[in-house]
């Protein structure tokens, strides 16, 4: 059975629209695991994503009479882009139904290329269904973006391409997975030339169909409220037929991955490859990352590459506001944690104390006349300490610590939520600062205000630039500000008097 699904893959058409694209060496991330580690560039492609080889291939081999009726694909936006860009290229119309959810960038990206797009449903499943009901209303060819031997075939080039590029035979390639296509495809290309080699698959945790058929024997159906749309390009329900009998025979392990995980990962690829991948793009090396965390053993290790397939570049820019969030969390490189603190004078510059010179990624503090301090606090963990071993020195020093790591509702949520109101009667000043992103900044801020002036308001977030942006409340009368301005300046921080602005009149007293 191998052999003919080889040989679907040696007779494929993907290089008329499909480069051969690179492997890259990834120094960074080898480094760190101790293991050389190599991405292959698929978001290099046309269309910044693989999936436009199997569409091709399968669009390739259409009748006649099948191209003059056109064709219909349902699609989370990568393989809308493949038909689009195959049904452009060989004058084909094309029918292609996507999720409302669907990053605009992937809509806007198969309108330019000529396709008819259809908006239903809330993800691939529901697009899927609208895009059969067309395809026996219309007499449209419906293009699977998985579960087809041609679009298997397309995608398996990949394999086929892995195996001629690095320098001796790879030890293991991590590919992600949605329907199954891409894994199915490289299984059966690598396994029949060398099944010492290892393809493990990578699925989001909360979309893992390949898994949980794996682990049950057969296929089975996700529920469709409980899909995970993080990685959108991966998020589907059931695999298919045709990918799940490849899959079940010839791929070693399945690794999932968390949203934060995920996140940490497009970042690692930005920094060894300097470019961004889509969530689902960045799947593999997430689960590489975690296969070797968990000291991933290899059937058989000939000590080759790890290989990682960077699927997708198709990410709208706006969500790589949220995914640099998360990554810092998904690499435990930064620890979010809720703290009591007495409120009185000093003692958050005690609590500041106590965490040391360490970068502060993120402070939340508003003073409640009603009830002690809490602060939502993010920090950064070096690779020398765990984030348990700062959660128990902090309780060692009699603070009450909550991890909040974990925490979706805290972590989307309650840390920009974080506050209440000064007393009345109670006088406040407040200011707006500029601090210098580098450890101990805060430590210096509060050690120069000492504890003259209790401060009753603290925001502060990292945002990836040389100067943090914080705002501060002090309890002071209008007549202190004098008194409390040459503290300030001492300090060397630019800051401006915000205690008039609107916004904090309205919001903030």
């Amino acid at each position: 059975m191998l052999e003919r699904t080889v040989k679907r893959i040696l007779a494929s058409k993907v290089y008329d629209v499909a480069i051969e694209s690179p492997v890259t060496h990834a120094p960074r991330l080898s480094e760190r695991l101790q293991r050389r580690v190599v991405f292959k560039r698929e978001d290099l492609q046309p269309v910044y994503s693989f999936k436009l080889r199997g569409a091709y291939n399968r669009i390739a081999r259409l009748s006649e009479a099948e191209r003059a009726r056109g064709v219909v694909a349902a699609s989370a936006g990568n393989h809308a882009q493949g038909v689009a860009l195959a049904a452009q290229k060989l004058g084909i119309r094309a029918t292609i139904v996507m999720g409302r959810n669907t990053p605009s960038i992937k809509i806007d990206a198969v309108k330019s290329l000529g396709a008819r797009v259809i908006l239903h449903g809330d993800g691939f499943d529901q697009a899927a269904a609208f895009a059969h009901e067309l395809e026996a209303r219309d007499g449209l060819t419906f293009v699977h973006p998985f579960d087809d031997l041609d679009t298997i075939a397309g995608q398996g080039t990949v394999g086929m391409e892995i195996l001629n590029q690095c320098a001796g035979a790879p030890a293991a390639i991590f590919v992600p997975v949605g329907g199954g296509g891409l894994l199915a495809g490289i299984a059966a290309y690598v396994k029949y030339l060398d099944p010492a080699i290892a393809v493990i698959g990578v699925e989001a945790e909360g979309s893992a169909s390949m898994k949980a058929a794996l682990d049950a024997g057969r296929r089975v159906r996700l529920p469709l409220k409980s899909l995970d749309l993080f990685a959108d390009g991966v998020s589907v329900a059931q695999v298919g037929k045709e990918t799940f009998r490849i899959a079940r025979r010839h791929v070693d392990a399945i690794v999932t991955v968390s949203t934060d995980e995920i996140c940490a990962a497009v970042k690692d690829v930005f920094d060894d490859a300097r470019a961004i991948a889509e969530p689902s793009g960045a799947l593999a090396v997430a689960g590489l990352k975690k296969w070797a965390a968990q000291g991933g053993v290899l059937p058989k290790d000939n000590g080759g590459d790890l290989v990682a397939i960077i699927s997708g570049a198709n990410v709208n820019f706006d969500r790589l506001r949220h995914i640099a969030e998360r990554a810092e969390v998904g690499e435990q490189r930064e620890v979010l944690i809720g703290v009591a603190i007495p409120e009185r004078k000093g003692s958050f510059l005690k609590f500041a104390r106590a965490l040391g010179k360490r970068a502060v990624t993120e402070f939340n503090y508003r003073y409640d006349s009603d009830a002690g301090a809490q602060i939502y606090v993010g920090l950064q963990v070096s690779a020398e300490e765990t984030p348990q071993a700062l959660l128990e020195r902090l309780t060692a020093r009699g603070y009450d610590v909550v991890d909040m790591s974990a925490n979706e509702a805290a972590k989307l949520h309650v840390r920009h939520m974080v506050g209440g109101r000064p007393a009345a009667e109670q006088p406040e000043l407040l200011y707006r600062f500029e601090f210098p992103e580098r450890p101990g900044a805060l430590l210096k801020f509060l050690s120069g205000v000492g504890s003259r002036f209790n401060i009753t308001l603290f925001h502060y977030r990292n945002h990836g630039s040389a100067w943090g942006r914080v705002l501060v409340g002090f309890s002071a009368e209008p007549s202190q500000a004098p008194a409390l301005g040459e503290f300030l300046d001492r300090i060397g921080y630019r800051y401006w008097p915000e205690t008039d602005n609107p916004a904090y009149e309205r919001f903030l007293r």
